[in-house]
């Protein structure tokens, strides 16, 4: 059995993810002991906007191409629960309130973003470009319009570049919100996230949290690889995967030559985009967008 990366509760030895709960880690008799993995924190997810909505009620703001990461007043976590291995300087000027948003470089820097978020020594210069997009207060109460202006102010006072409260902002009609997609996508922006101003804090898929793109996304788990054909025999030709939903499709689209070669293995997280659902409820044009960070 192959040895995985280093793990902090394994001293020195490395992991093996055990499905997504739990790590092989050397017992005090020599055998391997699972520890589990950090618990995912409760946090809003987005569902997609449907064409036809009333965007009236609304706040918009641009979708950033970032790593999503929480604050708790004393740890930085990723979405699945693993602290962010930020440098000590960079977390002594967050504020004592949780916080939840994006680190983020730039837009079109997200591989970028990727290996630097994930460097398990950081360094303060390589984090300097670095921003922390905040948008939301966990756990706070009130709505979110009341909600994003008291983040507003936490900014403000705490004064520090890297920390940028998400700019929030009313769409009357779906000619404004057209305009307001259309205004991002031509700065190279990826779309928009809106939230229901008069929405609580709610953790979950519960429709309070929307995003609107040209192309809808998705994650699914890599099954296996379908062989190619043609120009493409010897390499991959599709990913075999399956979708949280428990639907399995191929995908054929979006490889580069160097995922051809060696494709992403099976248990690997992906992001797809597609125009839609086929009768039978599949991803229509489904295309590999990029592996998830193993964050």
């Amino acid at each position: 059995m192959s040895t995985p990366p280093d793990h902090p509760s394994c001293s020195g030895r490395r992991r093996l993810l055990l499905g997504a709960a739990s790590v092989l880690c050397p017992a005090v008799d020599g055998r391997a002991a699972p520890v589990r993995a950090p618990e995912p924190p409760p946090m809003p997810l987005a569902r997609d906007w449907s064409p036809g909505d009333d965007p009236a009620g609304w706040l918009a703001s641009e979708k950033f191409d970032g790593v999503r990461a929480l604050w708790d007043g004393r740890r930085l976590r990723f979405r699945s629960g693993r602290e962010v291995p930020a440098p000590p300087a960079f977390l002594a000027r967050l504020p004592q309130e949780p916080l939840d948003g994006e680190l983020w470089l730039g837009r079109g820097r997200f591989e970028a973003l990727s290996g630097l978020v994930r460097r398990a020594t950081p360094a303060a210069a390589d984090w300097a470009d670095l921003r922390y997009l905040v948008f939301e207060l966990p756990g706070a109460p009130g709505p979110f319009a009341q909600r994003a202006d008291r983040l507003r102010r936490i900014v403000a006072r705490t004064d520090w570049a890297p920390l940028q409260a998400v700019a929030q902002q009313p769409v009357a009609d779906a000619a404004a919100l057209r305009g307001r997609l259309d205004e991002v996508l031509r700065d190279g922006g990826e779309g928009l996230m809106l939230h229901r101003a008069d929405a609580p804090w709610a953790p979950g898929r519960n429709g309070l949290l929307r995003k609107l793109k040209p192309l809808a996304d998705a994650e699914a788990v890599v099954l296996g690889h379908q062989p190619g054909r043609g120009a493409l025999a010897g390499l991959a030709g599709a990913l075999r995967v399956r979708a949280d939903d428990g639907r399995e499709f191929d995908i054929g689209t979006g490889l580069s030559a160097a995922q051809r070669r060696a494709p992403p293995p099976p248990g690997t997280r992906i992001t797809y985009t597609h125009r839609g659902f086929t009768g039978h409820g599949l991803p229509r044009f489904a295309s590999l967008l990029r592996v998830a960070p193993t964050f």
